[in-house]
């Protein structure tokens, strides 16, 4: 019993055969993604027009298969195109061959410039590559070559598809491609060769033939005559009969009496190498037979001044010098440094200039004490420079960044009113040579918020700019920004205006910095304004300030009353020398409970008088046409008012964050309300002074006639008369208007506490100015920086006219206006920004450079000109340009005389070279393109022979069907390949 159970205990191993294997689920995949992308069956499309491949678009598409543990990428590369119409996809007839089978003899788009390198080689508009998908791995081995292969032969027959299906093997540089195509009966196998070493039998035509026809292995006698199509490449690298034409700067001419090349405020431009490395000239011979040409080891009848198709490439320098580019990009550098100026020139150099400042105020006091020489004979910068020697003396002359001329230069060209033979104290702050508002220059800076292109800030940048680059890099930037806050200093203390800033208010659309200065000129403004009154009209009739605004005079107040206005400004106050500590008594004003006995008024509970005995009114600027005073009927007039105080956005953001912080209770709301009055309180006493007995009525009519409203009513006699009372608005309890009235007080504008207190924000702005790192200087003026460079490359391509720069500048200026509004814009942008300038003077320079070397401007005839300046913008934005006529046209006569004076250097050099030992002669001669006779001396041994020859034969039999068979050749000094499209009728076999 034991014996017969032993066979039952046993387990066989059963293995199933039926299981996919890992090839076989490769297979499926391949076929999968096939059908996913609907590649399925014979698509015709519209035969190919001439230059498609170039012009039209290129899509492609991926996905990700994989061989077992083995990853690859499956790619679909296809020329976008109009599908055709349904029913002809339907009645496809049954022969007809596959699409891509049809594109190996189109001869329309040989040797695109600019496509896939399967495009190039076999002149495909559809084809799925199958490539390892990391960039290291490769298909080295053969089997696993002839595995691939096998895998894309039975997905391509299990799912009918007639797009060709490539395999990448070896290593990815070699660019090596096994492809097939199969279609109703037919199979095109794509094959290639990839060598280092050119066997000598096949660098020339004949032998290409040869290998050819061995290939096809027709059975036909004769041959069907074989099509041909050639291109020679000839590299033109040797332009020293071209002198480059730009010129690097004459900086020594920057110090010298007159400036010369490279002017100060003016931005440098061009490359100081040539942007243009070498010229590629194409000859193509596009429609030959066999048999009409001779190309051999011996003889060969392709000479380029006969090709009948010439074209032009050129190669442009990688990333060449150009001078805007590196000048900006050196300056955003310094955005990028952390020291202060304290670090930079060193801390005692500060405490020594901060021990000798006393020494610099007497120095520039000179100026306002009686002297023998007139005012006008002195310099603001010889001054400021003589009465710091002796700091200098302290740091050595070699410790100093910037020497004396380049620093006067500099300064005179920042303050020309310092040279000038007009008096200082009577300069204008402005030039009035800003462009209209309507220019395009003028909103420009608007959107770049910089400032204008004749504003001190504008020419500072550029100042700054130069410094930067030729005088000193950041020491000397640091250096130049000390003088320059030392002459801002001096110009607050002794009243000088600073010239090229606009009058009036910061202007917001400006940046940071721009707006700092004008607020010191409006302090500086103000104090001379005071200091003239106070010398002039000491007595307690001098006004302060003027009023200048329509708004509150109505239509009435016109220029005739601004200028008397102006005539009557002035104001009693403390000058610079007698300022104390006590900022807050700047004017003889009197305080909250100090009674008016000069004039007897008191504000009743509607604002109207209690006595009306010994008015006298004071401060009135003209009376405001027919209206009169509602009580008394005495002529209403306008008061001379304080204007509002100009604020900086940073004010304005600090303003409003305090405004913000009250909160949104009652006790806020009326906090934030009467801070927000004082403006309103100093007119309304302004008015209660110029108009004793005045109402609140009065006041109204005139600062804000919309809130007093009058309509016609009858009488008790029936007469027609009009009657006003104040707009709702102005009823309501607790109004900040009627708190305002009852509390204001008749002080004329002269002896009102000062809205604006000019000493405080100078002092403000000054301190601002001298805590500025570099950095922080760079990053307020970075965007004048830019707004030149954008002006200086705008006025550039005017003189080239180059429409593909004209649309560069564009969107670097909507660029440029959007990251530039931002407070702190983001480096990564501004980089974008900058690389866009550099880009557009790269262009720029390579037109210049192909204008010289083609001699447009050496042109008689106006017609040729515009031709050849047709010719070089084409270069400048196409991959390659036909040249009209070839070698016999003009752009093509000029061509050619490149080369022949680009080969009578090479020979001169040869002879040069004679008593070479005969190792290296031979070395140098053992080419064999240079030991065969070329008719054409005039130029060099190709660098590049390609030919694609096609033809139509039966194949493998006589009585097979007759497909296409091309192949591809191309001959570097380097690398050799065939690629080859070899058709066959698979019907009976």
């Amino acid at each position: 019993m034991a014996a017969d159970s032993e066979p039952e205990s046993e387990v066989f191993e059963i293995t199933d055969f039926t299981t996919a294997s890992e090839w076989e689920r490769f297979i499926s995949k391949v076929e999968e993604v096939l059908n996913d992308w609907k590649l399925i069956g014979n698509s015709l499309g519209k035969p190919l027009e001439k230059g498609i491949f170039t012009s039209g678009t290129w899509e492609e598409k991926s996905d990700e298969i994989s061989f077992a543990d083995f990853k690859f990428s499956v790619t679909h590369h296809y020329l976008v195109q109009e599908s055709t119409d349904k029913e002809g996809k339907d009645e496809v007839l049954e022969d007809t061959i596959p699409q891509s089978m049809q594109d190996l003899l189109c001869m329309n788009n040989d040797f695109p410039p600019r496509a896939h390198c399967l495009v190039r080689w076999y002149g495909l508009r559809e084809f799925v590559v199958i490539a390892p998908a990391a960039n290291n791995d490769a298909v080295l081995s053969e089997s696993k070559c002839n595995l691939l292969l096998s895998s894309v032969s039975i997905a391509l027959g299990n799912t009918g598809c007639q797009v060709p299906l490539f395999v990448q093997i070896h290593h990815k540089w070699r660019r090596m491609y096994v492809g097939e195509c199969q279609g109703p009966g037919v199979r095109t196998d794509f094959e290639m060769v990839h060598l280092r070493k050119v066997p000598n039998q096949y660098t020339h035509l004949s032998g290409l033939l040869d290998i050819f026809k061995s290939k096809i292995g027709c059975p036909l006698t004769p041959l069907p005559p074989v099509s041909i199509a050639i291109r020679f490449t000839y590299v033109l690298q040797d332009w020293q009969q071209y002198f480059w034409p730009q010129q690097p700067p004459d900086i020594d001419a920057l110090v010298g009496g007159e400036v010369g090349g490279l002017e100060f405020g003016k931005l440098p431009f061009g490359a100081c190498e040539d942007p243009i490395s070498e010229l590629h000239l194409a000859t193509t011979w596009p429609h030959l037979t066999e048999g009409i040409i001779v190309d051999n080891d011996v003889y060969s009848d392709l000479d380029p001044i006969q090709a009948p198709h010439w074209s032009v490439r050129v190669r442009k320098a990688d990333n060449p010098q150009c001078l805007l580019g590196d000048f900006v990009t050196e300056f955003f550098k310094i955005c990028r440094r952390k020291e202060s100026t304290d670090e930079i020139l060193g801390r005692s150099t500060f405490e020594e200039e901060g021990r000798e400042i006393a020494d610099i105020t007497h120095a520039l006091s000179k100026l306002t004490e009686p002297a023998p020489v007139p005012i006008h004979k002195l310099s603001v910068s010889n001054m400021v420079h003589t009465a710091k020697k002796k700091i200098r003396k302290h740091r050595g002359v070699e410790e100093s960044p910037l020497n004396n001329d380049v620093l006067n230069t500099i300064l005179l060209f920042l303050f020309p009113d310092a040279a000038s033979e007009k008096s200082l104290d009577g300069a204008s702050s402005t030039d009035n040579n800003n462009p209209p508002s309507e220019s395009e220059e003028y909103n420009l800076y608007n959107q770049f918020k910089s400032a204008p292109s004749d504003s001190l800030t504008y020419k500072l940048a550029l100042c700054l700019c130069m410094i930067n680059f030729y005088h000193g890099g950041l020491k000397g930037v640091a250096h130049l920004w000390q003088e320059f806050v030392l002459e801002m200093r001096f110009r607050w203390e002794n009243n000088f205006l600073i010239p090229g800033l606009a009058s009036g208010p910061p202007d917001l659309r400006c940046c940071l910095l721009h707006q700092k200065l004008q607020m010191l000129n409006c302090c500086i403004e103000r104090k001379k304004a005071r200091d003239e009154g106070r010398k002039t009209s000491p007595s307690d009739n001098v006004i302060n300030t003027y009023s200048g605004d329509a708004g509150k005079a109505g239509d009435q107040l016109g220029p005739d009353s601004l200028k008397d206005t102006e005539k009557e400004k002035g104001e009693v106050g403390k000058s610079w020398d007698s300022w104390s500590d006590s900022e807050e008594e700047f004017f003889e004003c009197l305080s909250d409970t100090e009674e008016f006995k000069g004039n007897g008024q008191e504000s009743g509970k509607k604002g109207g008088p209690k006595e009306v005995a010994n008015l006298k009114p004071e401060g009135r600027l003209y009376q405001h046409g027919k209206l009169t005073l509602l009580h008394n009927g005495e002529p209403l007039y306008i008061p001379v008012t304080q204007e509002p105080a100009p604020m900086t956005e940073d004010l304005l953001e600090e303003q409003s964050e305090v405004l913000a912080k009250l909160g949104t209770s009652a006790e806020g709301a009326h906090l934030r309300a009467r801070m927000q009055s004082a403006c309103l309180l100093s007119d309304m006493e302004s008015f209660k002074a110029a108009n004793p007995g005045c109402f609140l009525e009065d006041f109204v009519r005139w600062y804000s006639p919309r809130d007093y409203i009058e309509e016609e009513v009858i009488d008790e006699k029936g007469n027609m008369v009009l009657k006003g009372e104040l707009s709702a608005r102005m009823k309501i309890p607790s109004n900040m208007w009627v708190e305002a009235w009852e509390t204001a007080k008749p002080i004329p504008a002269r002896r009102q506490r000062r809205l604006f207190d000019d000493t405080r924000e100078a002092e403000k702005v000054l301190h601002y100015l001298a805590v500025q790192k570099p950095a922080d200087l760079a990053r307020h003026l970075l965007p004048c920086v830019i707004h030149a460079a954008v002006l200086k490359v705008k006025e550039e391509e005017s003189l080239e006219n180059i429409s593909s720069v004209k649309k560069i500048i564009k969107q670097i200026i909507s660029h440029s206006s959007k990251v530039l509004h931002f407070p702190n814009p983001e480096d990564k942008k501004l980089e974008e920004i900058i690389h866009q300038i550099i880009n557009v003077e790269a262009i720029i320079a390579r037109a210049r450079s192909l204008k010289a070397k083609f001699g447009t401007e050496k042109c008689e005839q106006e017609e040729e000109k515009e031709d050849l300046e047709r010719f070089v913008n084409c270069l400048l934005e196409q991959p390659e340009v036909l040249v009209v006529g070839a070698g016999r046209g003009h752009a093509g006569r000029i061509i050619h005389k490149l080369f022949v004076n680009a080969q009578r250097l090479t020979e001169s050099s040869d002879e040069a070279a004679a008593m070479a030992p005969p190792e290296e002669d031979l070395k140098r001669m053992g080419s064999l393109e240079e030991r065969r006779p070329n008719s054409a001396s005039d130029f060099p041994p190709p660098a590049g022979r390609e030919l694609i020859l096609r033809t139509t034969v039966p194949r493998p039999a006589p009585y097979s069907r007759a497909l296409p068979q091309r192949m591809y050749s191309v001959l570097t000094k380097e690398d050799f390949r065939l690629a080859g499209a070899f058709s066959s009728d698979t019907s009976f076999f």
